[in-house]
């Protein structure tokens, strides 16, 4: 195995509510989790406490056991550390000061970089999990200009989410998957006919990535693309 392919992602895992006798659901093609993806070792570390529902709306005291965990997944060798949901972006800031490899944990990192390669005139859209919890500040946005550029939207209402929010975690179709993100995605683009990029916040939306760029003809980011990047630009140390 070259150097490159040997070097491993860490992911930071919800707790999905799932006991540790219940059958485990294999990573679906083209997820995060699933080691093809990268083409290079994947391991996780569930964040004790970080339920889908607690780590969308915000919960501070979950700092302390996110840092652990990737300090886990680093003793276990990990060169990049991110995280499968993009609400762990809260907990970016203190995650990356506590270790020493890059953090990735949430695709909303790339906006600042994605609104530079559009025009003035158009508009980035976020596709959310759930808009109603993706404020402000997760979006790190300084210039109101910038702001107006961006439009959020999510798909809070749907089956997906009340899947991911159940206990234990609910795995939903891939088409179902496709056919609301498909949706949200056409009324966003009804009410901004300027939209140009597509950013998927949800770790859940890469599977259906290529699918939209198809219907769309838009590119489309997410936290596949994010990864990859930062992996391509960091050596193996062992």
């Amino acid at each position: 195995m070259s150097s490159q392919s040997s070097l491993t992602l860490g992911i930071l895992e919800l707790d999905e509510g799932i006991s540790t006798d219940s059958p485990a659901c294999a990573p679906r093609e083209g997820s995060l989790m699933h080691p093809a993806t990268f083409n290079r070792p994947v391991i996780t570390e569930m964040v004790e406490g970080a339920m889908a529902d607690v780590i969308i709306r915000g919960e501070a005291s979950l700092e302390r056991a996110c840092i652990e965990a990737a300090e886990r997944l680093i003793a276990r060798g990990a060169g990049v550390i991110a995280a499968d949901c993009g609400f762990f972006i809260r907990h970016q800031r203190a995650i990356s000061a506590a270790v020493n490899v890059p953090v990735v944990t949430s695709s909303l990192i790339l906006i600042p970089t994605l609104l530079r390669q559009l025009a003035p005139g158009k508009k980035l859209a976020v596709l959310t999990a759930d808009s109603r919890h993706c404020s402000e500040d997760l979006l790190g946005i300084e210039n109101p200009a910038d702001r107006k550029r961006v439009v959020v939207g999510g798909i809070e209402r749907g089956v997906y989410v009340r899947n991911a929010l159940a206990r234990p975690f609910i795995r939903t179709d891939v088409d179902q998957i496709e056919r609301e993100v498909d949706e949200r995605v056409a009324q966003l683009r009804a009410e901004h006919p300027d939209i140009a990029m597509i950013l998927f916040e949800c770790t859940g939306f890469p599977i259906v990535a290529d699918a939209l760029r198809s219907k769309t003809g838009l590119p489309i980011y997410d936290i596949i693309d994010l990864c990859r990047l930062t992996l391509a630009s960091v050596s193996n140390r062992v």
